[in-house]
């Protein structure tokens, strides 16, 4: 099967969900977006989307594949399972390839409804930020059966720099992605919580920054993260209701567990703090924003 004639829908064209989608365009492949915002379909169909509209229902039955980068397990299974719902239109065969940062409970649910339509689910959360999304090079933590796999090859051709396959379990990949949620929210925190600190020390924030970047205490969050601290730009690329859902979603895997985590139980409160002041929907850098006592920059300030 040639590009062409491989169609698949994006469906959530949020940062990751447009950067995927425009990566699949330039795939050659036959692409279908799908997203509640007007603006973010009239984009994409400029960027060369094969048509574009608020419901996938419409085209189903002309879908290869469907990849869903909607923002949580009820959305997922509001597109699929819901009112109008999208699984039981398509065809037989085909293959869902879940993104959205989900439980691995959620995950195995989803895939036994898709199972028993006769699709084909690969439970394959995604990482990279909106700049290696829209580059093609995002990391996907998949699981799921070979033929899974194989039927998503060309979109994970087109979307991935990196495929990790963890194996054939659904829930595995959910489970990667959710320690890797660990350690993004808890690395934010943490550089909110420096910079804090050298606010409140009278340190200039951009030296700090660049400090910090050019030594050992770096992390890829804190670099991308913190420069919008410094440059005083709440944008929402990830925002901190994000991290309040992600870290939750970290929480509740270790209370199943039994497994205490104390960093990211302490990284959770932060982040609920500043969802709770009135920050959730601004850049999830924004938690820096509990921190009283300190001025920080202001944009064009």
């Amino acid at each position: 099967m040639t590009n062409k004639s491989y169609s698949v829908a994006v469906i959530g064209l949020g940062a990751m969900g447009m950067g995927a989608a425009q990566s699949c365009v330039k795939a050659g492949l036959t692409t279908y977006g799908v997203d509640l915002n007007m603006t973010a379909l009239e984009k994409l169909k400029e960027d060369g989307a094969y048509a574009v509209g608020q419901s996938a229902v419409d085209f189903a039955s002309d879908l290869d594949a469907v990849v869903l980068l909607v923002v949580n397990a009820a959305q997922v299974n509001a597109v699929l399972f819901g009112e109008n719902g999208l699984a039981e239109k398509l065809n037989k065969g085909t293959a869902v390839m879940v993104s959205s940062t989900i439980s691995a409970q959620d995950a195995k649910e989803i895939s036994q409804k898709l199972t028993s339509l006769e699709l084909l689910m690969l439970d394959a959360p995604v990482s990279g930020g909106a700049a290696k999304a829209a580059s093609g090079e995002m990391t996907v933590m998949a699981s799921g059966s070979k033929q899974a796999f194989d039927k998503l090859q060309p979109v994970l051709d087109a979307v991935a720099g990196k495929v990790y396959n963890i194996g054939e379990e659904i829930g595995l990949g959910a489970t990667v992605k959710i320690i890797h949620q660990l350690l993004a929210g808890v690395h934010i925190a943490a550089g909110a919580e420096a910079m804090a600190l050298a606010a409140k020390a009278g340190i200039p924030l951009d030296l700090m920054y660049d400090v910090v970047t050019n030594a050992a205490g770096n992390s890829w969050m804190f670099e991308n993260r913190m420069k919008h601290v410094v440059e005083g730009d709440y944008s929402p690329l990830s925002m901190v209701d994000i991290f309040v859902k992600d870290l939750g979603l970290v929480n509740d895997t270790a209370k199943s567990l039994r497994f205490p985590l104390h960093l990211a139980s302490t990284a959770y409160s932060m982040f609920t703090e500043a969802s709770n002041a009135g920050y959730g929907k601004e850049d999830d850098s924004a938690v820096i924003k509990i921190f009283s006592g300190i001025k920080l920059p202001k944009k064009g300030a």
